[in-house]
């Protein structure tokens, strides 16, 4: 056995449920404790040595199980900071793995079949080459020694994978794979995980050769195509984007154990039941809560999403809902909603773990338009609110990318608008340069971190 084994948002969603559940933790420990007669408050009985230690020990096993190293799968890179577990993904944490890499942007061109390939210090395309049919992400290997051009062949049965040597920035040859629209990595790095979105499975293969081992179903997830793993690397959480779902799985026992529908309106039960009857319906309805407000009937689409620096919660793009949804990964319940700007798609973590990068891609179409209503929002992960907005003048599409290895940028295809875009992380500032058709899952690299988790680079 390997070692593996082991809609636009129409009325108002409270941002912060788990924030309103501590009060009513708070406001229900004060009733508790208001039960206690006016004597009991004034002259509290004096604790007993017996219930003294026992506090001291409880407080002391507390400690221990706070400050224990977390237990991951046999492979996987120990976890170093249980707070930020992407403390190793930070400003002058390059691997020696990457040495010699040459600085670069690889786009895959989707529309083209094309790889554009910028030089990040001149803002110019040095070099374009042709992989397969549809290339959706490039995506960096777990050992950081290749990267990996997913072309999915969309609707055709010649999907491949190209590699790319980052030494020399060179295309390599190319091997055949079923529909890999997304690609990520078993967290010990023993397996390729490649996402066969039309098949709804995920298809595990040799790292180096993409042989098949084995395959994962998950009927309940159409339109299965981004995910994050579990701080210990247990369970991954990937997307359903054509249900408005994520899904949760084992990788141990290599089973789904759930999927739940998100939903921007998760906090109130009586509209999730007005949605849910069976038959055609409006795209708005009344909302009776509110005077003059409706309620969007339109399924969500999540889209990218991403693990918080503790590993307790996940953050969902959803392009539908305008928006990132908050889930709680030990529950698996949602847990909030945060409204951020048009076309909510892709999510990308600050080189210091303090924020989240919302890519807007500006449409709720999967074929949108050029000049959308692009934008970025700038999440802070401890107050789960948007703290910054970042429009494109005179619109955009921003989609998937990554940030730059000194935290000073953050690079984004422009899907429908054929260009590339680079936002200064202070100000906010847009550059652009022209690349190919339909560029989607770009890459900068090479990138701080210890391995890659896969997609454009989910670093650890």
């Amino acid at each position: 056995m390997p070692s593996f084994l082991i809609r636009p948002l129409r009325s108002f969603v409270p941002a912060h449920p788990a924030a309103s559940a501590a009060v009513l933790l708070s406001l229900g420990s004060a009733i508790w404790l208001g039960g206690a007669t006016l004597s009991q408050a004034q002259n509290p009985t004096p604790a007993s040595p017996v219930s003294a230690a026992s506090a001291a020990a409880r407080a002391a096993s507390a400690a221990t199980a706070l400050n224990a190293p977390v237990l991951t799968v046999p492979g996987m890179p120990p976890v170093v900071n249980k707070n930020n577990l992407y403390s190793e993904t930070a400003l002058g944490r390059i691997s020696p793995a990457t040495a010699g890499a040459l600085e670069r942007v690889y786009v895959p061109n989707r529309g083209a079949n094309t790889v554009s390939v910028i030089d990040p210090a001149t803002l110019k395309v040095v070099d374009t080459f042709k992989v397969g049919v549809h290339p959706q992400h490039v995506v960096p290997s777990w050992d950081l020694k290749t990267l990996w051009v997913a072309n999915n062949a969309e609707g055709r049965t010649d999907g491949s994978l190209t590699p790319i040597d980052p030494i020399t920035g060179k295309p390599g040859k190319q091997i055949a794979v079923e529909d890999p629209y997304n690609m990520y990595w078993s967290p010990d790095g023993q397996f390729a995980i490649v996402v066969a979105e039309a098949f709804k499975r995920l298809d595990f293969r040799d790292p180096r050769t993409m042989a098949m081992k084995f395959s994962i179903p998950t009927p309940d997830c159409a339109g299965i195509n981004h995910a994050d793993f579990s701080i210990d690397g247990k369970v991954a959480f990937f997307t359903c984007e054509f249900n408005g779902s994520l899904t949760k799985i084992d990788l141990v026992n290599r089973t789904v154990l759930a999927t739940i529908k998100l939903s921007p309106y998760f906090a109130r039960p009586e509209v999730l039941e007005q949605l849910a009857k069976p038959g055609k319906k409006p795209r708005l309805i009344p909302d009776v809560s509110q005077l003059g407000g409706t309620i969007c009937t339109t399924p969500g689409m999540p889209q990218d999403v991403r693990i918080s620096p503790d590993g307790k919660t996940y953050f969902v793009a959803d392009m539908m809902a305008d928006g990132v949804h908050v889930v709680d990964g030990e529950s698996f319940q949602q847990i909030g909603f945060i409204a951020t700007g048009v076309g909510a798609h892709g999510l990308y973590p600050s080189r210091d773990g303090k924020s989240l990068y919302v890519a807007n891609r500006g449409s709720n179409q999967i074929r949108g338009k050029p000049l959308g209503k692009g934008s970025v929002s700038v999440i802070d992960f401890a107050t789960r609110a948007v703290v910054k907005t970042w429009p494109i003048e005179g619109g955009g599409s921003p989609d998937m990318g990554n940030v730059s290895a000194d935290g000073k940028y953050l690079w984004l295809s422009g899907r429908y608008d054929h260009v590339v875009y680079r936002f200064h992380t202070e100000t906010g500032a847009v550059d652009q340069v022209k690349v190919g058709r339909e560029p989607h899952g770009l890459t900068v690299w090479p990138q701080p971190g210890r391995f890659s988790l896969g997609h454009t680079g989910n670093m650890r």
